[in-house]
């Protein structure tokens, strides 16, 4: 338990950005799991799912939950899993 009122609001302020965090997060993963999903079942709607992804990846860097790199990365990643499909149409 905290000692002074400070540490008591650090950790109410802590236990609100978790559960932001999380659900941010939350949204990522979902985003790339429809985009992977949609390239697997080879569906035409794969260019906007990527879209919504690259979207939420960009909104969760803005905020804070993820870094910068960690986004460029897995929107590196997602863009050629893309090409890498539509290649082989």
């Amino acid at each position: 338990m905290p000692n002074t009122k400070s540490a008591e609001r650090r950790m109410r302020n802590s236990a609100r950005k978790h559960i932001r965090n999380n659900m941010v997060r939350s949204q990522v993963k979902t985003a790339e799991k429809k985009f992977r999903g949609a390239i697997a079942a080879k569906q035409d709607d794969s260019v906007a799912a990527l879209r919504n992804a690259v979207s939420n990846l960009d909104k969760a860097v803005k905020k804070g939950v993820i870094k910068r790199t960690t986004a460029n990365r897995k929107k590196s990643r997602l863009t050629l899993a893309l090409n890498r499909s539509t290649a082989a149409k």
